[in-house]
C-alpha cells in the first residue's frame, strides 16, 4: 500500500475514534507512529480535532512533533504554551530547531526561555538567533565533534568512542587549529581504511571551502546540489567555525522554496495552514484579490477609451478576450522558466541578454504561427478580411511583448528587492491585458475610421 493511501487510512480512522469519543483507540493510533507522520495527520485534522490529537500524543516526543509542524500551525500551538513548557519541549532538539521554534515567539516570551535554559544550550541557540533566518547561519547546527591535524588516526577513534552517539548525518569530522579555524575535513571512510598511525594531516581534505555563515539558504541548497554533500561547516568572517549544515536541514530548504514559489502566483504565504479558519484565510487572500481589482480597472480603463469603436464593430469584443489571453499565457511561460532559473542560480546580469534574446525569438515565432491561424479563424468566422488582419498583428504585438516583459520583469523586480515569484503574475497580468487591448483596440480603430 502506498504511503499517501496508509496517511489518509489512519486520518479516518483517527477521525473516527474522535468523532465517537474513543479516546484511547486514538492514542493507541498515535503511539505506533513516528513523529514526523503525527505531525502530518494533526496538518491534516481540522482545527477542532488537532487540540484534542495534542492532547494524546505522549509528552515526550512534544518537541519532535513541533519541530515537523509548519511555520502557521506551529505557531498555534506554541502561543498556548507557558515557558516551563516551552523549554521542556526544546530539551534534546537540535540547536536549529530549537531556533526555528523559537523565532516563532513574541520577543518577551523568547527572552523568558532562553534565561530558563541552561548557559551551555543558551549560547548555542543565541549564535543561531544572531543569524537571518534565511542564511546559512540560521541553517546551522552547533552540535559539532572536531579534531586537531597534529593527531594521530587511533587517537581520533578513541576519542569518537568515547562519545555515546555520534550527531545525525556524520560523514566527516571537522578539522581545525587552536584558533578554532575550520583546516579541513576527514571522511569517516578514510578513517576507518587508512593506517591508525597516519596524522589527521596526511589523510585530510583540504580542497574543500567552508560556507560563510552569511550565504543565503537558497545559495547553501544550490552547492548542497551540487557537491553532492551530506553535510558542510560553517565559519565566520573570519574562518572560525560556528558550526555545520545538514542534508536535512537544506531538503527542507529545497521544499519550502518550491512551496513558495507555488503559493506566491497566488499570491499566498508558503506557510498557509491548509484548515486554517475563515477568519485567518480571509484578510490573507483579500489583499492580493485588492490588487488584483486595480490592475483589472486599469485594463478596463483601456477598454473603454475605445467604446465608440466597440459599439461599431461589435466583433471585436467577441475576439478581445483571445488577444490578451494568449499573451498570458506565453507571458507566464517566460516568467516561470526564469524564476525558476532565478532560483537554481543559473540566471545572472550576464547571461539574462542571451536569454532575454531567445525569448524574444520564441515569442515572435509562436506569435507569427498562432497570429496566422486566428487570422484565418476570425476571417472565415466574420467574414471581416480587415479584423483578420487586425487580430493577426495584436497577437504578434501581445506575445512578443509578453515574452519580452517575462523575461525583464524577475530581474528588475528582484533589483528592487520585491520577490519575483510574488508580484511577477500580477505585473505580467497587468501588462498583457493592457498591451493586448490597446494593440488590438487602437489597431481597428486605424482601420475602421
Amino acid at each position: 500500500m502506498h504511503k499517501n493511501a496508509e496517511d489518509l487510512l489512519q486520518l479516518g480512522d483517527l477521525s473516527d475514534a474522535l468523532d465517537s469519543n474513543a479516546l484511547q483507540q486514538a492514542r493507541r493510533t498515535l503511539k505506533n507512529l513516528r513523529p514526523a507522520e503525527v505531525a502530518h495527520l494533526i496538518e491534516s485534522s481540522p482545527p477542532y480535532q488537532r487540540r484534542i490529537l495534542w492532547s494524546l500524543v505522549d509528552k515526550t516526543i512534544e518537541g519532535e512533533i513541533i519541530q515537523e509542524l509548519s511555520d502557521d500551525v506551529q505557531s498555534q500551538f506554541l502561543q498556548g504554551m507557558d515557558t516551563a513548557s516551552l523549554v521542556e519541549i526544546t530539551e534534546g532538539l537540535d540547536t536549529d530547531d530549537i531556533a526555528d521554534i523559537l523565532q516563532q515567539l513574541p520577543e518577551r516570551v523568547l527572552k523568558e526561555v532562553l534565561s530558563s535554559m541552561s548557559s551551555q544550550d543558551r549560547q548555542r541557540v543565541e549564535s543561531v538567533l544572531s543569524y537571518e533566518e534565511d542564511t546559512a547561519g540560521g541553517l546551522m547546527n552547533t552540535d559539532t565533534i572536531t579534531v586537531r591535524p597534529r593527531l594521530t588516526l587511533d587517537a581520533v577513534l578513541r576519542y569518537l568512542r568515547r562519545h555515546d552517539e555520534l550527531p545525525d548525518s556524520t560523514d566527516t569530522i571537522i578539522v581545525v587549529n587552536r584558533q578554532d579555524q575550520f583546516v579541513g575535513l576527514l571522511p569517516l571512510t578514510k578513517l576507518l581504511i587508512s593506517s591508525p598511525n597516519s596524522t589527521v594531516r596526511e589523510v585530510m581534505i583540504t580542497d574543500v571551502d567552508a560556507i560563510s555563515a552569511n550565504m543565503p539558504d537558497n545559495e547553501v541548497a544550490n552547492l548542497f546540489e551540487t557537491h553532492d554533500w551530506v553535510s558542510a561547516p560553517v565559519v565566520d568572517n573570519d574562518g572560525r567555525l560556528l558550526g555545520r549544515i545538514t542534508i536535512d536541514d537544506v531538503v527542507d530548504v529545497i521544499r519550502e522554496d518550491a512551496d513558495h514559489s507555488l503559493m506566491s502566483l497566488a499570491g499566498l504565504d508558503e506557510e498557509e495552514d491548509t484548515f486554517a479558519s475563515a477568519v485567518r484565510t480571509t484578510p490573507r487572500r483579500a489583499i492580493w484579490l485588492g490588487v488584483n481589482l486595480l490592475t483589472a480597472i486599469l485594463a478596463s480603463s483601456v477598454i473603454n477609451i475605445f467604446q465608440d469603436t466597440i459599439e461599431k464593430v461589435v466583433a471585436l469584443a467577441v475576439l478581445m478576450p483571445i488577444v490578451a489571453s494568449m499573451g498570458g499565457v506565453a507571458g507566464s511561460q517566460t516568467l516561470t522558466v526564469v524564476i525558476r532559473g532565478m532560483a537554481t542560480g543559473k540566471i545572472s546580469r550576464s547571461n539574462a541578454g542571451w536569454l532575454t534574446s531567445r525569448e524574444l525569438r520564441v515569442g515572435l515565432f509562436n506569435g507569427a504561427l498562432w497570429a496566422i491561424v486566428m487570422a484565418a479563424i476570425a476571417g472565415v468566422w466574420f467574414n471581416d478580411q480587415t479584423i483578420a488582419l487586425i487580430i493577426g498583428a495584436a497577437m504578434v504585438i501581445n506575445i512578443v511583448t509578453a515574452a519580452i516583459a517575462g523575461a525583464l520583469l524577475p530581474i528588475a523586480l528582484k533589483g528592487l528587492n520585491i520577490d519575483p515569484a510574488l508580484a511577477g503574475g500580477v505585473a505580467l497580468t497587468t501588462i498583457t491585458d493592457v498591451v493586448g487591448f490597446l494593440s488590438f483596440l487602437g489597431l481597428a480603430t486605424i482601420f475602421y475610421a
